[in-house]
């Protein structure tokens, strides 16, 4: 289980670091000027793994350009990250990503819940063009949340489970349980609703494994 500090302000990537977060997530969509700029300080000012996402308005962000806009916004970043989180509406630009030794995150987000055969199909699509699905649903019901945790125990890992909306919030601390390998928390400002603080769920992780116990490694949580 690692923690992502999602940032809206990327001046915030030296404290997410000081708090524990394990990884830095640049939500380009909502900075407002110099991307690659952004990117080159937050480069400089920490050690951590750095993910670049441009989220569509579709799925829950204000990006509104199309994937070639897309592509063209991320292009010039992508020598100063580790990762790109890739939407399907953006997987044809996955391969050249890959081929320059990126990490890409396929992602999509559902303002529902998606019945387990249709979970495991889109796990499947996810991963034929990148290297972490991650899928974000929106359980209406605990019958829900109970086939997500078992979806997430079941799946192939690496896999990325997650819930929006604050009703079942408590599920971003059990999804990393059962195999989730990214927890998305914010430093101030949340980029998702129900999100935990990275101080927060750095207590939770020492809570639920213990302070001096070695965190399982990913997909054996």
């Amino acid at each position: 289980m690692k923690i992502i500090a999602a940032l809206t302000d990327p001046s915030h990537a030296a404290m997410a670091q000081e708090q524990g977060a394990d990884i830095i997530e640049l939500r380009l969509d909502l900075f407002t000027d110099d991307l690659p700029e952004h990117a080159r300080r937050c480069r400089e000012a920490v050690t951590l793994p750095i993910i670049a996402t441009l989220r569509s308005a579709p799925e829950g962000g204000s990006y509104f350009g199309n994937a070639e806009e897309w592509m063209e916004r991320i292009s010039p970043l992508v020598p100063l990250v580790d990762y790109v989180d890739c939407e399907q509406r953006f997987s044809a630009h996955a391969p050249a990503l890959r081929a320059v030794g990126k990490q890409v995150i396929s992602s999509c987000h559902e303002a529902r819940m998606l019945p387990l055969a249709e979970l495991f199909q889109l796990e499947r699509n996810l991963r034929a063009f990148g290297d972490i699905p991650k899928i974000i649903v929106t359980p209406e019901d605990e019958d829900d949340l109970i086939d997500l945790i078992s979806f997430t125990s079941a799946a192939k890992k690496p896999i990325c489970t997650g819930v929006m909306g604050t009703r079942f919030r408590a599920a971003r601390a059990i999804l990393p349980l059962f195999g989730s390998e990214f927890v998305y928390c914010h430093t101030g400002k949340p980029t998702a609703a129900g999100q935990y603080s990275v101080e927060e769920f750095v207590h939770l992780r020492h809570l639920l494994f213990g302070q001096e116990q070695e965190y399982p490694p990913p997909g054996k949580t």
